[in-house]
């Protein structure tokens, strides 16, 4: 999977499944201040992720991941 596919299904389920408003995805976003991810999210994440990109996020994996540039370099490295 290319970087360009992982960035647009995260892009995808982030408006879709999380009603995260389109304007503020960008790479420099924080996942919780500027997406407003909180930890009820964080769980449809984890359910997302396995679904669409075949791996369980661990949640101590997840402790450097501030930005979304972050988490889509944690699924590629997961998927590479």
């Amino acid at each position: 999977m290319t970087r360009e596919e992982i960035e647009s299904k995260v892009r995808t389920f982030l408006i879709e499944d999380l009603e995260v408003e389109e304007d503020v995805i960008a790479p420099e976003a924080l996942l919780k201040e500027d997406l407003g991810i909180d930890s009820l999210d964080f769980v449809d994440i984890v359910v997302i992720v396995e679904k669409n990109f075949g791996f369980k996020i661990k949640p101590e994996e997840m402790a450097d991941v501030k930005t979304l540039k972050d988490f889509c370099d944690y699924i590629e490295k997961k998927t590479a």
